[in-house]
């Protein structure tokens, strides 16, 4: 029986934890019912293979999983609890599909309001995911998602459902694609803008295999402002390579209000439109048009060229002749809700044999109740985990280390009138449109761009302005080379403000900033600082803001601050180069740098109730160092301990270099350097995540133990 049949027979199996319950018109008399009631899927075909689809019958439906009482407050869902993987879907008809969306935004909608994680952009891309796995036989055809919030609907769909409640926990489900996590994903979604050039590459390998796959990539109109998609596009266009490209429009810009004025209009005539665009006929029938041109001669061939580019582009969208320019044929726009349309459109285009590249325009709308909330949304992330320093316990909303900078950038721009922002990654944190409201002309926020955001720094610093160029640690990576040349190599005063720095949570190694300490300090001219709470992290901007002879860049983690007291009323500028010692003692020395100065704190006290005396030291700054400080803490103390949430190769490589030109490590001095280890941390909570990354007071503590040879009393800490 098909699946469609299973539907209308009106099976839905639905088990609690301790009992036998199944739909009444389900016969179970066949079934081997576990001793303890407990079910995770069950045969509808007990002959039948367990991992196979046999014909005329399907050969498991997915139950409930075994997590308490969380899914005991959804709604009915008869056909997707009938999806096992996409192959599923080839049996139903529109109408069936039509019901499956509905489900399907049911279940994320359910997902949403249990787990507080950002599925908004999924739930637009509901319709869109069906059709694509309808039309399309992945994993044999090769579906690229330019960014991981659009795929949870894929998710779902692709084995993963009743995984979807543990999305972004430790040892759950990715926030992300994931080759490690699914056959069904064969490139990482991570920071968008990758999806056209790993499909292209995965299209040009086909070719020179001879292979007959095809190869979709999906982006979302965020990433439409990177680089790297029209480079994409650019070279696609010139190879010619058999491949589709889905630009997911959900009508979101920089600026909401231009949006009503960018919309592109979806009516009777642009769905006509479309598919006339998207059919066989025509593609045919417009390439021998071509043939024909070229054989009369006398620049007819260009005639007609510009005839059919002008002609598309008044029957088109705005923007629409950009793609023809870079080489893809435009088909849209598409209503990316209506499952009829999208079918029609992607099955004529998936049809297509040796047409090059094609472009499908297709215009979603996230709903109403979740575009409400989308501040909650972004705030529960932004705030997510508390700290990343084990020493903070807060049941309300923390105050946040964005925060401090907001407030202390509205000071000092109050003092300075040349103090400017300039923003750069994907969604803003909420505190900065603080400072935008307050100061709207000095404020630019250029979206993922953030090569553009690093040279544009550099225009408006030479102009006379002190730019502070905001962007997350792991989307500076993209931006490296224009900080080595457009900035750095000539010394020109820009302030990098690295955000979201460390291991960053639920957002795993994708977004986790563990690099940026490595890859700033190695610059010639670059300073580079990290406050170790909020009071050092409104001095910092301070001195940030007299800076004008070189770059600056400091650094501080996600989510909360090291402690509650009030803020400052306005910072007060560091020496360059000069740190600071919090506590003294005799026996050993902790160096922090950053926020885990907070756990080096907390180690101190652990060490201090087991008769230890420790020196915990904020050295402020990896670049210039403070070799004045470093040099007291060797001859001072047997033992030299560095910590920092970074990557080898960051600040205790800039201490070791030092101490050992210096002679220190010739003599009795002994250095241990903490840092994060060398592979990326899965998502995880951020507490989670630094116990696995060894950088918990408890650890400090016991390397300290260790060192001194105490160490029974490092494994007794540790339990």
């Amino acid at each position: 029986m098909p699946a469609a049949a299973w539907y209308q027979f009106g099976i839905s199996a639905y088990f609690c934890r301790n009992s036998r319950v199944l739909h009444p018109k389900v016969e179970f008399s066949n079934f081997n019912f576990p001793a303890n009631g407990e079910f995770s899927r069950v045969s509808l075909c007990p002959n039948s293979a367990s991992s196979s689809i046999s014909k005329g019958c399907v050969s498991q439906i997915s139950s409930l999983p075994d997590v308490g009482d969380f899914f005991w407050e959804k709604v009915p869902t008869p056909i997707l609890d009938l999806v096992e993987n996409p192959i599923y879907l080839k049996n139903l008809s529109p109408k069936e599909l039509k019901q499956l969306a509905d489900e399907v935004r049911s279940e994320l909608s359910f997902l949403m309001s249990k787990t507080k994680k950002p599925l908004k952009a999924s739930l637009a891309a509901v319709e869109l995911t069906i059709a694509i796995h309808h039309v399309f036989h992945a994993p044999v055809d090769k579906i690229l998602w330019d960014a991981g919030e659009q795929t949870y609907a894929h998710k779902i769909l692709t084995g993963r459902r009743f995984l979807m409640h543990t999305l972004r926990q430790k040892n759950g489900l990715s926030g992300f694609t994931s080759r490690s996590e699914s056959e069904f994903d064969p490139f990482g979604a991570g920071h968008g803008c990758n999806s056209i050039s790993a499909g292209l590459g995965m299209a040009a390998a086909r070719d020179i295999k001879g292979k007959r796959d095809r190869v979709v990539a999906v982006l979302s109109n965020w990433t439409t402002m990177t680089g790297q998609v029209y480079e994409a596009m650019n070279n696609a266009g010139y190879l010619d390579s058999n491949m589709v490209v889905i630009l997911n429009d959900s009508r979101h810009t920089l600026h909401p209000k231009l949006e009503e004025n960018l919309k592109t209009p979806i009516n009777a005539l642009s769905s006509t439109l479309s598919k006339l665009q998207s059919s066989k006929t025509f593609r045919k029938f417009r390439e021998v048009a071509k043939g024909f041109t070229k054989k009369i001669g006398r620049g007819m061939h260009e005639w007609a060229a510009k005839v059919d580019e002008f002609v598309r582009g008044m029957i088109g969208p705005p923007g629409s002749t950009l793609f023809e320019e870079l080489g893809l044929y435009y088909i849209g726009p598409v209503d990316g809700h209506n499952i009829d349309d999208l079918l029609c459109v992607l099955n004529e285009v998936a049809s297509l044999d040796s047409m090059g590249p094609v472009l499908v325009h297709v215009i979603t709308k996230e709903d109403q109740d979740v575009e409400n909330s989308k501040k909650n949304v972004i705030l529960n992330e932004y705030n997510e985990g508390a700290s990343n320093s084990d020493s903070l316990s807060c049941s309300t909303r923390p105050r946040t280390y964005s925060d401090c900078f907001v407030d202390a950038m509205i000071v000092e721009a109050e003092k300075d009138k040349d103090i400017v922002i300039v923003h750069a990654g994907m969604e803003m944190e909420p505190p900065l449109q603080q400072f935008q409201d307050k100061f709207p002309d000095k404020f630019f926020d250029v979206g993922m761009a953030e090569q553009h955001a690093v040279t544009f720094s550099a225009g408006l610093s030479c102009g006379g302005l002190k730019p502070f160029c905001v962007i997350p640690s792991a989307f500076l990576q993209r931006a490296y080379d224009q900080v080595v040349h457009d900035v750095d190599r000539q010394r020109i005063p820009v302030r990098f403000v690295i955000t979201s720095a460390g291991l960053v949570g639920s957002d795993g190694p994708v977004h986790c900033g563990a690099f940026d300490i490595t890859f700033m300090s190695c610059l010639p001219n670059m300073i580079v600082m990290a406050p170790s709470d909020e009071d050092e992290l409104i001095h910092m901007v301070a001195t940030a803001s007299l800076i004008d002879d070189r770059p600056v860049c400091f650094r501080y983690p996600r989510g909360a601050i090291a402690s509650m007291n009030a803020s400052l009323s306005g910072g007060v500028p560091i020496e360059i180069g000069k740190g600071r010692i919090l506590k003294e003692g005799n026996d050993i020395a902790l160096l922090g740098y950053g926020s885990m100065v907070q756990n080096c704190l907390k180690a101190g006290s652990l060490l201090s109730k087991l008769g230890i005396e420790v020196t915990v030291a904020d050295a402020r700054f990896c670049k210039p160092l403070d070799i004045k400080l470093v040099r007291k803490l060797c001859e001072n103390h047997a033992f030299l301990i560095t910590v920092e949430e970074g990557s080898i190769g960051g600040f205790g490589s800039h201490v070791a270099q030092f101490i050992s030109l210096d002679g220190q490590l010739d003599g009795r001095t002994k250095w241990r350097p903490i840092v994060l280890p060398d592979n990326y941390i899965e998502h995880a909570s951020p507490k989670e995540q630094i116990a696995a990354a060894g950088l918990t007071g408890h650890h400090i503590a016991a390397t300290a133990l260790s060192l001194l040879g105490r160490t029974r009393e490092a494994l007794l800490l540790m339990c």
